[in-house]
């Protein structure tokens, strides 16, 4: 399905609620129900849209079964049509959107193309549904092509990707970046800040993930026995992420946490330190509590969203960095994932 104008824009689905439809078990995914409604839109065939055209995955599903294979597939289905299109939507459920968002940015080197990534807190079949305003705005934002990122579009407005954490599970502003401003916001006009979007790429470039690297998330809460983590710290875990109190703080009261931490920087594992805030930084040394972490050889996440302290370092392992090198860069704005 194909319309004309003078841009192109490819609407590749990967799933999520955005196509889905209600079913005895609730709602589900069903292939080539999307790609109908889409013909039926008319704000789609606006002489103002651009031209586009949707690719659907074979294996369309709910985004809590996304996995690092469908993140290549994304990536690969771009690099393969990069040239054919100005730029790209990826309609995508809400849940890992994030995680995707922020690993693609990563992925796809020397980006020098918009790609959104958007999706619906209701299906685009029903009356209240959310899917259309997205959907247009992502179109409109991808053909115009002003911001060469890896950006997320959702209630109106463009949020860097590898900023973008998801916030609410049943507002239609289900998005927010906390330390970032939006890249553009939609009122009667799409209002750019250009002055916060990156550079543009030259050449693109596909950085495959590995399936299989070991990579945990731990977060910290009051009355944690850090002994039963115990049996992960082994020399198989590449990368801990530790969700932290605050500026980075842990508590101390089993003196368990920290030997646990200078056993896996001594078996070569990486460990970075978030914060569980939505807003504000680590900075290990602040406090007491956190230079314990600092001088076990943990590294401070800064700003970084947990989606975008995992997807960097599975990108930074794919490069083969070193483990100095991965620490170096954690704490090194690479894709506008932290602040400077």
């Amino acid at each position: 399905m194909l319309m004309q104008f003078q841009k192109k824009v490819l609407i590749i689905y990967t799933g999520g609620t955005i196509g889905m439809v209600e079913t005895e078990d609730g709602y589900a995914t069903k292939s080539g129900y999307l790609h109908r409604v889409l013909g039926r839109m008319s704000e789609l065939f606006h002489s103002g849209m651009p031209q586009w055209a949707l690719i659907e995955f074979e294996h369309i599903c709910d985004s809590s079964n996304i996995s690092i294979r469908d993140w290549s597939a994304m990536a690969h289905t771009i690099k393969d049509n990069y040239d054919a299109y100005d730029g790209f939507v990826i309609l995508h459920g809400t849940d890992t959107m994030a995680y995707t968002a922020s690993a693609l940015s990563f992925m796809l080197e020397g980006l020098g193309k918009t790609v959104v990534l958007t999706g619906a807190q209701i299906p685009i079949g029903h009356a209240r549904s959310d899917a259309r305003d997205n959907l247009i705005g992502s179109i409109i934002i991808a053909g115009e092509g002003r911001v060469p990122e890896v950006c997320l579009y959702f209630g109106k407005k463009l949020l860097r990707g590898n900023r973008a954490t998801k916030v609410s599970a049943d507002e239609m502003e289900a998005f927010a970046s906390p330390n970032f401003p939006p890249l553009a916001t939609a009122a009667i006009d799409i209002r750019y800040i250009d002055a916060l979007v990156r550079p543009r790429g030259e050449k693109l470039n596909v950085v495959d993930f590995a399936e299989d690297l070991p990579i945990a998330v731990l977060k910290i809460f009051p009355g944690i026995q850090f002994k039963m983590f115990e049996n992960i710290m082994t020399e198989n875990l590449k990368a801990l992420v530790i969700e932290a109190f605050g500026v980075g703080n842990i508590p101390q009261y089993d003196a368990e946490l920290l030997p646990l931490i200078s056993k896996a920087a001594d078996n070569g594992t990486i460990i970075v330190v978030c914060t569980q805030c939505l807003r504000g930084k680590v900075q290990l040394g602040t406090y007491e509590t956190s230079s314990a972490l600092k001088r076990a050889g943990a590294v401070s996440g800064r700003d970084l969203t947990v989606e975008a302290a995992v997807t960097k370092l599975r990108y930074l392992f794919a490069k083969r960095c070193s483990s100095e090198r991965i620490k170096k860069y954690m704490e090194t704005d690479l894709r506008g994932e932290l602040s400077e």
